[in-house]
Parts: C-alpha cells; sequence; structure tokens
C-alpha cells in the first residue's frame, strides 16, 4: 500500500475520511501538500480533544471553586524589601555573567488588527525612529550581552503564516547588531479546526483548516525544534519567555531571574496590579494549593470586583505574559509525558470552509471548534511557582489595539514618559503636561541605555550632553 493510501485508510480508521473528498479533484502536487499537512494530525489526539472539548465535561468551561489571591513579592516602592531585591539583582546579574540566560519571544501573529500588512514584530514603535518592536527586543538583548559580557541567545518562535517574512526582515537588517549564530528561529505547532460534530474542517480542496495552537504550544515547539537541546549544548537553563508587543518589556531583568533562582522556581511571572476591576488581564490565584491563572473572560464579576477591608482589589494581581522558565521544565511540559502536559481550551471560531461544491465559504456565525493552550496553563506544573511586582510605567505598554487603550499611540507616550523619568533622575528636567509626557518627542536607544540606572550612569559619563530638543535620539 502506498504512503497517500495508508494516511487516507488512517484517516478512515479514525472517522475522519471527509478529509480525502475531493481527493479525485486534486492535482498530484495538492495531494502531496494535503497529505503533508493530514500527516503533522495526531488522530489520537483530535479524538480525545473532540471527546473534551466538543462533547464532553470540558466544554462546559473551567473550574472556578476555590479561588484565592495569589501571593507576590511586592516591589520596594510598595512596601517590599529593598534588600531582598538588592541581592535578587546579584543573584541575576552573577547568572547572566556565567552565560545561562536566554531571551524567547512569542512572535508568531502578524499585525491585522493594527491595520498593517506584515508580521507584528516589524511594527514601526518608537517615537522619533519608527524602530519596528524586533528592533527594540533585539537592541536590548545586545545591551545586555555587552553589559555581561556573554551573548544572550535569543529564541523567537513564529508560525506558519509570518516564518518566511520574519527571517527575512532579520536579514534585511543585519540582525540588527545581534551575531547571527545567537538568533535562532522555529516555527509554533498547528492544530486542525473540527466541526461541532467532531469533524476535521476543510479550508480548500486540498487544505486543512488549520490554526496556529495557542502561545502555550511554545513549550512544545520548543522540545520538537529541537531549541531546547540547542539550550542545553549552549549552558542556557533560565528562558526569559516574553509576547511580541510590549516595547517596554525589561527583556533581561536581573532581579527577576534572582528571585526564580533564589526561589528555586521552575516557572516565575510578573503580576502588575490592575488598572480596574475589569482590566483585560488574567488573574493571579491559588487553587487548592496549586498557582494558576484565570483569564479576565472567565473571572466572575462578584470576584474580580471583590474587595478586601482596605478598599483594595481582593484580586489584584494581573498576569502580563512575563515569564522565566527553567530549561528542563520546558522540556518535561514540551515532552511527551501525559502526566505534565498543558490542556488545551476550547475556542469557538468563525472558520472558513468549503462547500460540497469545492468552493470556500465564510461564516456569519461560528461555525466549529479551534484548540489552543495557554503558557500559563504551566504554573500548576511547576515546582515552587515565584510571583514577584512590576510597574507598569516600567515594564507593560504593550502594543494592541489601532486606537484607544494599548495602541500605537499610548505606547508611544509610555515611551516618551519612561524617558522623561530617566532624564530627571539624571537631573536632566524636560517640559511636561499633567500625566507626564514631555512637549517634545526624542528617543534613547536601548544600546545608549537599558533601563534607569544603566542611562544615569551612562549620561554622567558625557562630556558634552546633548540639549534635549525635538527629534533628539540618544545613543
Amino acid at each position: 500500500m502506498s504512503d497517500h493510501a495508508a494516511l487516507r485508510e488512517k484517516f478512515k480508521a479514525a472517522g475522519q475520511e471527509q478529509v480525502f473528498r475531493f481527493w479525485d479533484q486534486l492535482s498530484g502536487e495538492e495531494r502531496e501538500s494535503l497529505c503533508a499537512q493530514a500527516g503533522q494530525i495526531d488522530l489520537k489526539e483530535i479524538d480525545r480533544l473532540v471527546e473534551d472539548l466538543v462533547f464532553g465535561q470540558g466544554a462546559q468551561g473551567i473550574d472556578l471553586s476555590d479561588l484565592e489571591p495569589a501571593p507576590y513579592t511586592p516591589l520596594p516602592s510598595q512596601g517590599g524589601d529593598a534588600a531582598e531585591w538588592a541581592e535578587a539583582k546579584a543573584l541575576g546579574e552573577k547568572a547572566l555573567k556565567a552565560g545561562r540566560v536566554a531571551a524567547f519571544v512569542v512572535a508568531g501573529g502578524q499585525g491585522t488588527r493594527l491595520g498593517f500588512d506584515g508580521p507584528k514584530g516589524t511594527y514601526p514603535v518608537t517615537p522619533v525612529r519608527k524602530h519596528s518592536l524586533f528592533q527594540v527586543f533585539a537592541e536590548k538583548i545586545l545591551a545586555a550581552s555587552r553589559r555581561y559580557g556573554k551573548p544572550v541567545p535569543w529564541f523567537i518562535m513564529t508560525s506558519h503564516i509570518n516564518h518566511a517574512a520574519t527571517v527575512k526582515f532579520f536579514e534585511q537588517h543585519a540582525y540588527f547588531g545581534l551575531d547571527e549564530e545567537h538568533v535562532h528561529f522555529f516555527q509554533q505547532g498547528l492544530m486542525p479546526a473540527v466541526d461541532y460534530d467532531g469533524k476535521v474542517l476543510l479550508e480548500e480542496p486540498g487544505k486543512i483548516a488549520m490554526s496556529p495552537d495557542g502561545h502555550g504550544g511554545s513549550l512544545r515547539a520548543l522540545v520538537r525544534s529541537g531549541a531546547v537541546a540547542t539550550m542545553e549544548k549552549l549552558g542556557i537553563d533560565i528562558v526569559s519567555y516574553f509576547q511580541v508587543d510590549n516595547p517596554l518589556i525589561k527583556i533581561i531583568d536581573p532581579a527577576f531571574i534572582g528571585f526564580h533562582l533564589k526561589g528555586q522556581s521552575e516557572m516565575s511571572s510578573k503580576m502588575l496590579p490592575k488598572a480596574h476591576a475589569r482590566e483585560k488581564v488574567g488573574h493571579f490565584c491559588v487553587q487548592r494549593g496549586k498557582t494558576v491563572v484565570v483569564e479576565y473572560s472567565d473571572m466572575p464579576d462578584e470576584l474580580a470586583e471583590a474587595r478586601d477591608d482596605k478598599g483594595q482589589l481582593r484580586f489584584l494581581g494581573g498576569s502580563i505574559a512575563i515569564h522565566i522558565l527553567s530549561r528542563e521544565f520546558i522540556g518535561r511540559m514540551g515532552g511527551n509525558n501525559p502526566d505534565a502536559s498543558l490542556p488545551f481550551h476550547r475556542a469557538d471560531k468563525k472558520i472558513a470552509v468549503v462547500t460540497a461544491e469545492g468552493h470556500q465559504m465564510k461564516p456569519d456565525a461560528p461555525n466549529g471548534v479551534k484548540f489552543e493552550m495557554f503558557v500559563f496553563d504551566a504554573l500548576p506544573f511547576a515546582q515552587n511557582p515565584v510571583i514577584i511586582e512590576t510597574s507598569r510605567a516600567d515594564d507593560f505598554s504593550p502594543v494592541k489595539n489601532a486606537e484607544g487603550d494599548d495602541s500605537p499611540k499610548t505606547s508611544r507616550e509610555d515611551q516618551l514618559r519612561e524617558y522623561a523619568r530617566w532624564l530627571a533622575a539624571a537631573g536632566v528636567k524636560v517640559e511636561q503636561d499633567g500625566r507626564g509626557l514631555p512637549a517634545i518627542s526624542f528617543e534613547i536607544s536601548p544600546l545608549f541605555a537599558d533601563s534607569q540606572d544603566a542611562f544615569v550612569e551612562a549620561w554622567k559619563k558625557l562630556e558634552n550632553p546633548p540639549a534635549i530638543v525635538e527629534g533628539l535620539v540618544i545613543e
């Protein structure tokens, strides 16, 4: 029996023979492509997911019983122990000088919601030079590599939609000054969509309706791509995880690394106090002794809005997708261990499908289910999870929406506010409005300074500091 025939038999035995219903109409090339897609599908996994998430208990939603707010280490400015933070920073710097740390960005998305045609990481975000998200991150990683005397390898997870364009962008920009051998690209995994009868859907006669498996899929993609094995060869055991939309992020944060090491944690997270009860961030909680994150859309109003006796939100800790994971933990969670694997979640979506006549139809309402994993679902499996507080002004201003909150405009303004604070710390006053926004646009390259302390130190070394004027770039 040919490989194609054997694959078709396998799908027939699983009750998924409809995937090949246009077989006789396909060209040889189209048949090869369809079989390549079908060959990636784990039919036993799909059968299990359909049983649970389409027909079974998993379709009823998540368990929200016994939730308590998760404990966290507050910033010194919010009552935390300054000596403990200094100790953590020193511990993190020691790890960086030993070359134990890598950066990892989840960058599989497109800039569609921003009205931008291209990988989201190529979107221009800085106030003056209009540098891309990727360039901002690359320069922060390069600055850390120089400061600590060891390269910080960068692992970049793309998707089937944007992989080629992302790699080309890096090549066109000479990897933004990074050594090419320290930048590692790999693709996110895909999962087939199914209809409400559990049947795998076709997007075209020779194309299965496949979609990325969620940011949680990054863990098994790290394993399957060989990235974890590469990390082991390089002596990397600490992985700084972040998402591609946040130009303010402290990618290499020695204090965060130090708390992770000090706590002997397998997975650590940054929390942000919620701006208001219904802010669209996940909630750090403890459930029957395990640390969990409950998405804002799943959190009941009575819990999201509950307050303690001081009037503060009881479930205050917001998850902003900034984590540190140990390499061995990634290997365990991303492997084939049924006792340590991320759960899939159900997402009802409008999925373009092919009609009986072979034409594509785009529905007006959800017509099927996609399966995705969330990286924060690894927390309950982690030994000694650590959560530390971070500051919105210093670490979080994502670019998600074309306008309004979390938009290019708000992120640009937050970058300018950060520059103004750094200058003020160095003794330089800049005219600002009542919200701390400077009256002029200027920019500080991460290669000059990537933190307030680094800026003050670098500024003091300048023999002839520049005047802060419209369009200035300090680099």
